[in-house]
């Protein structure tokens, strides 16, 4: 098992010999080297969120989120697609046995990589409908931010069923009843991102993951908002490296603290502050940079985006309303 000081090392290491040196031209070619996402599984990393019995490394959600935070300051692109893994993990940890046992090695080790789709969870009309059969169920409809599409194996997709959601476990392979559409992305285009629809797609009974009702995910998603601030504050950091200044240690470290410490009801806000933060680091490196600062081959103009891209990717009202208040 490793150790979380290990873990966090591992990935300052990564971040600044390999991820770091790589991030301009994944950037310009929009195309991420699966060898990125190769090393994180070679130094286990992909087992961040898995239980110790699995080779987790019993991270409490602080230490976690900062090896997060560590590897968003190399690269974001490859950090965004790499996290969406965690949240699947999490997700097999309370699964049944079957899938439990038949997956989560595979995803604990990295040698199966996974992205989620929660087109069913999102409030309004149901986007992505599940629909029981006597095998399983067949899903009809998309989900609009599908992550890490041709760089993932495995996909969890949330889809509703009346007032319940149905989870489950697909292969992340287009065919006739799956087809996803690159959506062009201001940053991290090289993530893959897409828009997946499916028209009558099969699920069958040993890829169910199980059933929630909907208000329930709603209450557990108001607490999981911590680890995306976490993409922020790297970005801050690195920020901070560049310009050999600009925000302080200690305007981070605060920003850190906050969103740590805050409970559903602050976290809204410290996300806010933490967005805030990198685009007014991002910005002061742009300005400092001068004219070179918008070359399209500098960081400057990279980070200034990609701080861009932070200001709204996951976000919700409450964060909206807190950034829209920051920034009037």
């Amino acid at each position: 098992m490793i150790s979380g000081d290990d873990m966090l090392g591992r990935a300052r290491r990564i971040a600044d010999e390999v991820l770091f040196p790589a991030t301009i031209g994944i950037d310009r070619s929009g195309v991420l080297p699966r060898s990125q996402l190769d090393l994180l599984a070679d130094q286990g990393c992909y087992a961040l969120a898995a239980p110790p019995e699995y080779g987790g490394p019993g991270l409490d959600q602080p230490s976690a989120a900062r090896v997060v935070e560590t590897l968003a300051g190399g690269c974001l692109c490859t950090t965004f697609v790499w996290l969406q893994h965690h949240g699947v993990v999490r997700r097999l940890v309370g699964a049944p046995a079957g899938p439990r046992d038949t997956w989560l090695p595979h995803l604990a080790a990295g040698t199966v990589r996974a992205g989620v789709a929660l087109g069913g969870t999102l409030p309004g009309p149901p986007r992505l409908v599940a629909t029981r059969t006597p095998d399983g169920y067949v899903l009809s409809g998309h989900s609009p931010w599908v992550t890490g599409w041709g760089l993932v194996d495995v996909l969890a997709v949330a889809a509703r069923d009346g007032d319940r959601l149905v989870w489950a476990l697909l292969d992340a392979t287009g065919s006739a009843t799956l087809t996803a559409e690159p959506l062009p992305l201001v940053a991290v285009a090289a993530s893959n991102t897409v828009t997946l629809t499916f028209t009558d797609h099969s699920v069958p009974a040993d890829r169910l993951l199980g059933t929630q009702d909907h208000a329930e995910w709603a209450a557990v998603d108001r607490n999981a908002l911590r680890t995306n601030g976490s993409l922020a504050l790297g970005l801050i950091g690195r920020c901070a490296t560049l310009l050999g200044g600009g925000p302080s240690a200690a305007e981070l470290a605060a920003c850190r603290d906050r969103l740590d410490a805050a409970g559903p009801d602050e976290l809204p806000e410290a996300r806010a502050a933490a967005s805030a933060l990198a685009s007014r680091a991002a910005t002061l490196l742009v300005a400092s940079t001068g004219s070179r600062g918008i070359l399209l081959d500098g960081h400057a103009q990279k980070l200034a985006r990609e701080a861009l891209f932070l200001l709204v990717f996951g976000s919700r009202p409450a964060i909206k309303e807190s950034l829209v208040a920051l920034f009037s």
